[in-house]
């Protein structure tokens, strides 16, 4: 794979996206990234079997005031082992790893430590990942062609508890689960407004957008969601859209 072709996460160096999107130097600062106001460090562990690709994102991890390197592995076998020990807020997990792949690490991992929050990065945009993924208790999906300033976005989002994806690859969630079979007689039945809200965090909305969108304020929306949970019987973003939209 050839990491320059993504155009993202290169360290002390100059980069120009070749697609367009992204350009900057070393040093610059990333708007939106770092903010003043945050007085938590956000631990952040990386697996990625591409030395290259996990230095970068190590030094791009290294270089944000508020994360903090909890671990930088190249395989999910070394993941599976050191990362209970150090239960980390956030993991960027590779899926196409050699032996054990992404998704089965992910799977193995979260019971064990079920607070942190695993972020899987590819290149592909492949509905089965996706999916696998998901079920697996991946909180978002980015590709790897993501610009740095997007990752460190997802990466304060996933640990803020939200579930962050590409538009694109929330789009082929809504128009995977929308085909599926007909709704299943005992899953519970949600109020339209429940649904709506059910609705906005698949398409990968953030908790802000949502009250923009519906016009509610913050405490309605979490009343909301405490009811989704209840009724679903889950207990994070992520479980209630998959639970709902797969039925």
């Amino acid at each position: 794979m050839a990491f320059v072709e993504f155009g993202v996460w290169l360290p002390r160096a100059a980069l120009v996206c070749s697609y367009g999107w992204l350009s900057w130097q070393a040093g610059d600062k990333i708007a939106g990234v770092i903010s003043t106001t945050d007085t938590m460090t956000i631990q952040v562990a990386i697996v990625e079997d591409d030395e290259v690709i996990r230095a970068s994102l190590t030094d791009r991890i290294g270089q944000t005031a508020a994360f903090g390197l909890a671990g930088s592995y190249a395989d999910a076998e070394s993941a599976l082992e050191e990362l209970p020990k150090r239960k980390p807020d956030v993991v960027l997990m590779d899926i196409n790893l050699p032996g054990m792949d992404g998704v089965e690490c992910v799977r193995r991992l979260k019971p064990q430590i079920p607070k942190t929050q695993f972020l899987m990065l590819t290149v592909y945009e492949d509905n089965q990942r996706l999916f696998n993924s998901l079920i697996a208790g991946a909180s978002g999906y980015l590709l790897k062609r993501t610009t740095p300033a997007k990752l460190m976005a997802a990466i304060r989002e996933a640990n803020a508890g939200g579930s962050p994806m590409t538009p694109q690859i929330a789009r082929r969630v809504v128009q995977h689960f929308q085909s599926a079979a007909a709704p299943r007689q005992d899953l519970p039945r949600l109020t339209p407004r429940e649904t709506e809200v059910l609705n906005q965090l698949a398409q990968g909305f953030r908790y802000k957008e949502i009250i923009c969108n519906l016009g509610i304020s913050a405490g309605t929306l979490h009343s909301y969601i405490s009811n989704v949970y209840e009724k679903l019987h889950v207990h994070s973003r992520t479980e209630a859209v998959v639970k709902f939209l797969n039925r």
